[in-house]
């Protein structure tokens, strides 16, 4: 998708890689070489802001935590493109609502990623908003199921990670809704056979095994999050 992207560094060498390769991605990218100036621009017209943090008078941290107080900023996309490193930083960022940490010096593929992703999971997020404001009150829609960038839509029945649709099969789908729903917990097959299928349908344990092998590869890296306890059975656990 095509974005209007703003970019705000204090080093304008840095806001013109990022303008000039954004732009060679298709999207729109203004820049600003301070929050001052940032503020004096129509911020409620951008799809995602790029901001570094250590600028001379006010930082990234304090004009994010305008953004999230701003009326028709509130919920635009942040990522931090910053020097600062450690964990207490980026925590930091997170917390104020940043949706994604770079840090400096970074490889451009590696921010055009983030971008990108950030921007699908955006996408999803609005187009989830819509469908539910225009769902009559008897028909109310379930909350998407999320772990990090994986996303399971209980009411579509569609599976997404970072913004991109994983086709499962309804089996598939069933595991995986009821792992992200009964996390850090291992499972017999007996207990997710009663869980999953209907009492009326005879399953086996290798089928179990068959359908959660097929959903690990389909989920990609999130599949190491679905842990294997010889003699116990299956689970989904969160990890850092």
């Amino acid at each position: 998708m095509n974005a209007r992207i703003l970019a705000i560094d204090d080093e304008e060498s840095i806001c013109e890689i990022i303008r000039y390769n954004l732009n060679r991605e298709g999207h729109h990218v203004d820049t600003a070489f301070s929050a001052e100036e940032a503020l004096e621009m129509d911020l409620r017209k951008y799809d995602l802001f790029i901001v570094d943090i250590m600028m001379e008078e006010m930082s990234g941290f304090d004009f994010a935590k305008r953004l999230r107080s701003g009326e028709g900023t509130e919920d635009v996309p942040i990522i931090f493109c910053s020097a600062l490193n450690g964990e207490e930083d980026t925590v930091t960022g997170l917390n104020i609502g940043a949706d994604d940490y770079v840090t400096k010096p970074f490889k451009m593929s590696e921010l055009i990623a983030r971008v990108n992703a950030v921007l699908r999971r955006a996408a999803f997020a609005r187009k989830a908003a819509e469908a539910s404001a225009i769902s009559s009150n008897d028909d109310v829609l379930e909350k998407p199921i999320e772990y990090k960038g994986l996303v399971l839509d209980p009411n579509s029945k569609e599976c997404y990670i970072d913004g991109i649709p994983v086709s499962l099969t309804k089996t598939e789908f069933e595991i995986l809704e009821f792992f992200l729903t009964h996390r850090n917990r291992i499972y017999s097959r007996e207990e997710i056979i009663r869980r999953v299928w209907a009492d009326d349908v005879v399953v086996t344990t290798r089928t179990i095994d068959t359908n959660i092998t097929r959903l690990r590869k389909k989920i990609g890296a999130y599949g190491n999050n679905i842990e294997t306890r010889l003699g116990f059975g299956y689970g989904f656990k969160e990890k850092d």
